[in-house]
């Protein structure tokens, strides 16, 4: 099977940072910086996002770029004979399909809201009776879904390259007037100061944590995600400075999202540290009662939905990549199959809150949180930590130097020699750090 290319950098760019920016940008990264306070996390975030994020997407951009296969396959061309690093491969597939088991119900959610706003019908919308609504879950997963993949069915620089470059475009286009419209409410500027002035006697133990793991999760390293569009491009730029390019981007989107959401916030005295409720139940209240709050809701919401697809047309190009290997499928022939087994999978999330209840660690947790246990626990971190030692060490993987011959080629920024500790030392310890403190956390 002849390889797809991507026909321009700018699509590379684009595709990499949307997989990147997702949910866990304009969802999660506004409702962290509330409960973690404010300023401060955001200072100790980019700074982590720089010595913990950019090593890790390198390694995994080197390794797809010089196998030139996905997940599934690129240990098999580097690995020496006789290893196992291969298998990994199959487990990065597999946390992938987990990670859409739920995610694609999300997406589904920011489409209601979506629906709701555009139709009028939003004065009664509410976080716990959405969920609950089992005819409302399945439906939108179900667009989610057929859209994602009906975009996949095209070819690579016809389908899924040139629908990123309009969605992103959009996206970026929406974020802007959304943040300069909510910077003219009254009592915005406290919103700005929570959010960007930064009071250094909030940084503390767990606002560190909490900022490594915001700033090494949002990039989706470790299962495969970079390496297939690493795979997917020529070798005429350097992957540190590519990579660069990506979090300069996708950090952009984030704050941004804050930009949005916690003027508004202080504008209309709602609470900034009410965690995931922060987007659907507050800031559905803030656009009720603001001046046009249904054209601002349907712009705002339409800016979730382009981020949440960003993500989920990534992670599911990763899935197709890996089975078409697999089995030598047609892109079509794929998509309808790997279309079925995520909505069927994805059923157990939608149904989780309403007719197919599952507790698996305690009475308030559901379906999407084993999933999310499976994926962000575990897969993600362990399968970062697999990825730097395989890179890094020579005696048990591919190696230091054979890492930086392929990162370094082409123009751009390139991989010193003083930055070995980093990748080598600092990246693996930060890693297992994050794996047994959210463990712990997560047990605790």
């Amino acid at each position: 099977m002849e390889r797809e290319r991507l026909g321009s950098r700018l699509g590379f760019i684009l595709l990499s940072a949307g997989c990147a920016i997702g949910c866990g940008n304009v969802w999660k990264f506004p409702w962290m910086v509330g409960k973690n306070g404010g300023g401060a996390f955001v200072l100790v975030y980019i700074a982590c996002l720089l010595l913990l994020g950019l090593p890790a997407m390198t390694m995994e951009f080197a390794l797809g770029r010089a196998a030139q296969a996905s997940p599934v396959r690129m240990f098999d061309k580097l690995e020496k004979k006789g290893q196992y690093w291969h298998i990994h491969g199959r487990i990065a597939l597999i946390g992938n399909i987990c990670l859409m088991a739920f995610y694609t119900v999300v997406t589904g959610w920011m489409i209601y809201y979506f629906v709701s706003f555009v139709t009028g019908k939003y004065e009664d919308l509410g976080f716990g009776a959405m969920i609950s609504n089992p005819t409302v879950n399945v439906t939108y997963l179900a667009i989610a879904v057929l859209v994602g993949f009906a975009i996949l069915t095209m070819q690579l620089q016809g389908g899924l390259e040139r629908i990123t470059k309009y969605m992103m475009t959009l996206l970026l286009v929406l974020m802007l007037i959304l943040a300069i419209k909510n910077g003219t409410l009254e009592g915005a500027v406290e919103g700005y100061k929570f959010y960007l002035v930064p009071d250094f006697s909030k940084i503390d133990r767990s606002v560190i944590v909490a900022a490594m793991n915001q700033a090494f999760f949002t990039l989706s390293v470790g299962m495969g995600s970079m390496a297939i569009f690493g795979s997917y491009i020529e070798k005429d730029h350097s992957l540190l400075g590519e990579s660069v390019n990506v979090i300069l981007l996708d950090s952009f989107v984030a704050i941004m999202a804050g930009l949005i959401i916690f003027p508004a916030c202080a504008s209309f005295n709602l609470e900034v540290g009410a965690g995931p409720s922060l987007l659907f139940d507050t800031m559905a209240e803030v656009f009720r009662h603001m001046n046009g709050g249904r054209i601002w809701g349907s712009l705002f919401f339409l800016f979730m939905v382009f981020a949440a697809f960003s993500t989920e047309l990534a992670v599911c190009e990763t899935i197709l990549a890996c089975v078409r290997e697999l089995t030598g499928w047609s892109r079509k022939k794929g998509c309808l199959i790997c279309g079925i087994i995520v909505f069927g999978l994805a059923l157990t999330t939608a149904l989780g809150y309403s007719v197919w209840q599952f507790h698996p660690f305690g009475p308030d947790t559901a379906w999407l949180d084993f999933w999310d246990f499976i994926v962000s626990t575990n897969i993600l971190p362990l399968g970062s930590l697999l990825i730097a030692v395989f890179c890094t060490n020579k005696r048990f993987g591919w190696g230091w130097d054979n890492f930086v011959a392929e990162a370094n080629q082409g123009k751009g920024l390139k991989i010193k020699n003083w930055m070995k500790p980093i990748f080598t030392i600092i990246v693996p310890i930060a890693i297992i750090v994050i794996y047994l403190i959210g463990i712990v956390g997560f047990f605790g």
